[in-house]
């Protein structure tokens, strides 16, 4: 532990960022789905610094009840309070409060490192509104601050809940689609919002995650059987749908579907397809002034052929220089070699590691 941790410090040598803790988390039995989103997490500062922030508000509530969020809450600070700059750190309570709290993450088998951030995310959201809503009932009147602008929004993507406050979570994550139907016949256009905590897109072959956004948002017509209700015409018509995104979060998240249901298999199939992800991405196209410019700083990379076996990791920038985070072991890497994880131009290929959840953070916003 001592050797890897000083192996680290000198490959970064004057290099190594004040105040930055570099730590790798210990393996519970294929818990390295959890590693490495909690790595992710670490990285994005924002989350990390308003965590933090939180556990020195509530760590010395004597009768606080355990739960995820304070696990959370509890490992972010033992790193960060860490006298060395490197080495290892059990999550063991974390991991344990997860498998008592969800049947799913109980089992040693392989687990989706996309559903546990989704389910993680919106644990703490529902752990955050409890705690507001238990303190609006102890004071009787809730702070400005925590109202949300314009009020609550309708139709919750994801799996997130209706929520009438604005937690930090939700401040970090949350960005806004909305689900525009044109009539052909009287061309009323009707929009639906919905929120999300992250973008899930179908990929192709040799393609970009610009390319994957387009089709994401690109416009389908609804003809024949699947025509449209206008309630302006009061029946059925031809129309075109789209989805857009209104208003990007702060931190976009992009969860690439790499595992494919495949009819003629009746089994889940990997696709290692090259997905070309830039470093610096563009958004534009929303109810935002300017276009949206966002920075990568993570990416959760799966390592393997199938969806029920593998392993993951991942990979890390900060301060300039990019790192990979592989359970308990940390290493400096190339910014060249980021380029290794966009997957095959093959369907048969040696390299089975491929970037699967991506994580960039807005960099010209508030």
């Amino acid at each position: 532990m001592g050797g890897s941790g000083s192996k680290l410090e000198k490959a970064l040598g004057d290099n190594f960022p004040e105040g930055e803790h570099y730590f790798g988390l210990e393996n519970f039995g294929n818990t390295c789905y959890c590693n490495s989103v909690l790595q992710a997490l670490y990285f994005c500062v924002p989350f990390r610094e308003q965590l933090l922030q939180y556990y020195g508000k509530n760590k010395n509530i004597t009768d606080a009840e355990e739960n995820l969020l304070t696990c959370l809450a509890e490992l972010f600070s033992q790193i960060s309070s860490q006298k060395r700059k490197t080495g290892v750190i059990a999550p063991k309570r974390f991991v344990q409060r997860l498998k008592k709290q969800n049947e799913l993450f109980r089992s040693y088998m392989h687990q989706d490192a996309h559903e546990f951030l989704n389910y993680l995310l919106n644990e703490l959201v529902d752990i955050l509104e409890r705690e507001a809503h238990a303190e609006k009932d102890d004071q009787g009147t809730l702070l400005p601050s925590e109202k949300i602008a314009n009020g609550p929004k309708s139709g919750l993507a994801n799996g997130a809940k209706k929520a009438p406050l604005a937690t930090w979570v939700h401040k970090n994550f949350q960005g806004i689609l909305t689900n525009e139907t044109r009539c052909l016949q009287c061309e009323t256009v009707t929009a639906r919002d919905e929120t999300f905590f992250d973008l899930s897109l179908d990929i192709e072959q040799n393609s970009s995650i610009t390319s994957c956004l387009k089709n994401f948002s690109s416009t389908e017509t609804l003809n024949a059987e699947d025509k449209f209700f206008c309630d302006k015409c009061c029946s059925l018509q031809e129309a075109q749908k789209r989805m857009k995104i209104k208003r990007p979060p702060r931190v976009l998240v992009i969860h690439l579907k790499r595992f494919k249901y495949m009819e003629q298999l009746g089994r889940y199939k990997k696709l290692s397809y090259r997905v070309v992800f830039p470093l610096e991405l563009r958004l534009s196209d929303t109810d935002e002034e300017a276009d949206i410019e966002y920075s990568l700083f993570a990416v959760v990379v799966h390592v393997g052929s199938g969806p029920n076996h593998g392993h993951y990791v991942c990979l890390v920038k900060n301060h300039n220089h990019w790192l990979c985070f592989d359970d308990e072991t940390v290493e400096v890497v190339d910014e060249a070699s980021v380029q290794t994880f966009f997957g095959s131009t093959q369907d048969f290929n040696n390299n089975t590691d491929h970037g699967y959840i991506l994580f960039y953070e807005s960099i010209n916003r508030n």
